[in-house]
């Protein structure tokens, strides 16, 4: 196995360990990680506003200090962005990670305090691989490079404080050690310019020893097409002999499950994990199964809402213990980055509570998130809001999905929409509705750029009153019933554009 792997066993198995304590003790686990935050807190303005110094218990804890959106938590963020101390975490936060858009912003700001860097995303990148060599004991990537795909890497300098994006912040801020096995290097790897970033990743990998891959299933996807064609390869296998796992996250992997498997010969692992700007959530820890374990030691404490109860006044809000196999949970969070009973957006589902494990099921609004855009309600309807004040149109009934891609081909989104009165110039529409999206979602933005990963909308006009009988099919009408805007499937949008085809040959 050699001296390196030998090493790296030795310090996976200690880091074992205490996954596995706070696997037995999963409700103890999280009452120490809620306390050593609200500690740790006690005297910023947030932790004097609510109270924390005089908290004893969990409950106490539910009651006093309120679940927030980042609408809500945004003046917080917003002071301490500009400098200030001991706002919501103790000292000056110097990162924050720039995330998509919400209703009244293009980006969100995420805090990342030392704490939640090193005890909470550095902690769980060894907890991943610790993981990974649990499940697969022969394996030996720690003898060979790991390619890492970012998003956008730049950093911007503003009050004092620093934001980009999360994968940049982690990335400048490891230690040169961390460096030895990854590839390309830090320089590259902070490169703002994606199309120049890309070249330079590709001369700086292609002749590397790479056993690993890590990054979101879309980007690498754009990387790897490209560096076949420039090395006249059909396979990774054949670049890289000693290719063996991709450790993604971000995105589901599924819609490109079937574009990898046309890119190598052998069976590669695909190792999942559930990680944001607000946190380092979960991380497959199954070579045959895509459940995540939840990470219960990672400086993050949960909480759980019942989704049939989400939009209730005054839910039921569970702790770990208090979970259930097979019930979708809306996930609220507390960090160590001085995130308070945060309302992350996120649904869940236990698969297991012996251990905690979960799969993702979705977001609390509709959303289309197939490349990493994650196009909101919000972004939707200010876009199409902005398309047909531009053209004079009327809209009715819309909804949309992505396009998956296949092969070379990029993905999309495609929309299906009724008119009460159609646009002045349908493709001036189109145009209108693309750039205001760009305009109100970084992500979104960052994924259109030179059509890198998407292309242009695709939009259809509806026959009249194809809605209504699609509902009416659906026995969905009336009531409090609604059509579905946005979906990250094509469960929606496929019988729709078929109906619609029937619809126009009548």
């Amino acid at each position: 196995m050699g001296i390196v792997n030998k090493v790296m066993e030795i310090m996976m198995r200690s880091r074992m360990k205490v996954i596995e304590e706070s696997i037995k003790h999963p409700f103890l686990t999280q009452q120490q990680v809620l306390f050593n935050n609200l500690k740790k807190a006690k005297h910023t303005i947030y932790g004097k506003e609510f109270g924390f110094e005089d908290i004893k218990t969990i409950d106490q804890f539910q009651s006093q200090v309120p679940m927030v959106s980042y609408e809500e938590f945004e003046p917080y963020i917003e002071l301490a962005r500009r400098g200030e101390k001991d706002v919501s975490w103790n000292g000056k936060i110097k990162w924050f990670a720039k995330s998509s858009g919400t209703t009244n912003a293009k980006s969100k700001f995420i805090p990342i305090s030392t704490e939640s860097l090193e005890d909470c995303h550095y902690a769980a990148g060894k907890t991943m691989f610790a993981l990974y060599l649990n499940a697969n004991p022969e394996t030996e990537i720690f003898t060979h490079k790991n390619l890492r795909i970012g998003g956008s890497s730049e950093l911007y300098q503003k009050y004092e404080t620093r934001f980009g994006d999360l994968s940049a912040i982690l990335i400048d801020n490891l230690p040169f050690y961390a460096e030895l096995k990854n590839i390309p290097n830090k320089e590259i790897s902070l490169m703002s310019d994606w199309n120049v970033k890309m070249d330079a990743i590709i001369r700086a990998s292609k002749n590397e020893d790479v056993g690993s891959l890590t990054g979101v299933p879309s980007w690498m996807l754009v990387v790897l097409q490209k560096m076949l064609k420039e090395t006249n390869n059909t396979y990774l296998d054949d670049l890289w002999p000693n290719i063996e796992v991709f450790f993604h996250g971000g995105i589901s992997f599924k819609p490109y499950a079937d574009n990898y498997e046309l890119i190598t010969k052998k069976s590669l692992n695909y190792f999942e994990v559930y990680n944001a700007s607000e946190g380092f959530f979960g991380i497959q820890d199954q070579l045959h199964s895509k459940d995540l374990l939840l990470l219960l030691n990672n400086g993050i404490f949960y909480e759980f809402i019942p989704m049939e109860e989400f939009h209730n006044d005054n839910p039921r809000v569970l702790t770990i213990d208090q979970v259930e196999v097979g019930k979708n949970y809306a996930m609220i969070i507390t960090t160590n980055g001085g995130l308070w009973r945060y309302i992350i957006g996120d649904t869940v589902r236990f698969t297991s509570t012996t251990p905690h494990r979960i799969v993702i099921t979705g977001r609390t609004k509709h959303y289309i998130n197939a490349f990493g855009e994650e196009l909101m309600i919000e972004n939707a309807e200010e876009g199409l809001k902005q398309a047909c004040m531009k053209t004079n149109a009327i809209i009715s009934e819309f909804s949309a999905g992505p396009i998956f891609m296949t092969g070379n081909e990029k993905g999309a989104h495609e929309w299906i929409i009724e008119f009460d009165k159609n646009p002045d110039d349908f493709d001036l529409f189109v145009e209108t509705l693309d750039k205001t999206l760009q305009s109100i979602n970084s992500d979104y933005e960052a994924k259109r750029f030179n059509n890198m990963t998407l292309n242009l909308p695709v939009v259809h006009r509806a026959a009249r009153g194809l809605f209504l009988e699609w509902m009416k099919s659906r026995g969905k009408l009336g009531g409090q019933n609604k059509v579905p805007r946005l979906s990250n499937t094509r469960e929606f949008i496929d019988p729709l554009l078929l109906l619609n085809a029937q619809m126009n040959i009548k």
